[in-house]
């Protein structure tokens, strides 16, 4: 009785695995839509009008794999990476002045909100993780160093209620449920240790190597 589901599933969740590329932000987008969740936030971030906001990574391609294999909504999701990018002042104080309406602003929601700026990650970097960080210029810059091309997304509702969709390599991975490395940066025990974890939750995934 229970093979039938499982069957459906382990076929159906990669049905926009190697679809064109719009197919792919359109699915996208309609996924990110109906979880009311990431509505909120992306709402509640429009509305605190910092520069160059976004919502990244996790709460993003955990949410298309929990709706591909009809998991429970947020699933997984230990929180939202909410980004900005502001070079005018790069002190702490002036960021933890965010962090704390942002913590105000998204108090109410299931998963905490963690909020960022994006213009002073090349500052603390190097010392929390023992390597050089290149200094950016815009918050979707990002994307490019993650430790897995699989994160490398990110969403933004504009002030039209129009959603821009920011991949540096594309979606496919989300899609195929695959977790590809990133070589940019020295970053394989990341990538190794989030694909680890993430299986444990979706072991529909593949965890490509990182490369020798």
């Amino acid at each position: 009785m229970d093979a039938g589901p499982t069957i459906i599933r382990m076929i159906n969740h990669l049905r926009f695995a190697g679809a064109d590329p719009a197919t792919q932000r359109q699915a996208l987008e309609g996924i990110i839509r109906d979880e009311p969740v990431l509505m909120a936030v992306l709402t509640r971030l429009r509305a605190l009008e910092l520069p160059d906001a976004l919502l990244c990574s996790g709460a993003i391609y955990n949410t298309v794999w929990n709706v591909l294999t009809g998991r429970p909504a947020l699933t997984g999701v230990k929180d939202a990476d909410a980004v900005y990018f502001d070079d005018s002042d790069l002190s702490y104080e002036a960021e933890d002045v965010v962090i704390r309406r942002a913590q105000d602003t998204f108090a109410d929601l299931p998963i905490p909100v963690e909020m960022r700026n994006q213009a002073r990650v090349h500052l603390w970097f190097p010392q929390k993780f023992g390597s050089p960080y290149p200094q950016l210029h815009e918050s979707a810059e990002m994307l490019v160093n993650f430790a897995s091309r699989t994160h490398a997304v990110a969403a933004r509702l504009e002030a039209d209620d129009s959603m821009s969709i920011f991949s540096p390599f594309g979606l496919d991975d989300i899609f195929a449920f695959r977790v590809t490395p990133n070589p940019k940066l020295d970053n394989r025990k990341t990538h190794e240790t989030k694909g680890a974890r993430a299986k444990t939750v979706w072991p529909e995934l593949t965890v490509v190597p990182w490369p020798v």
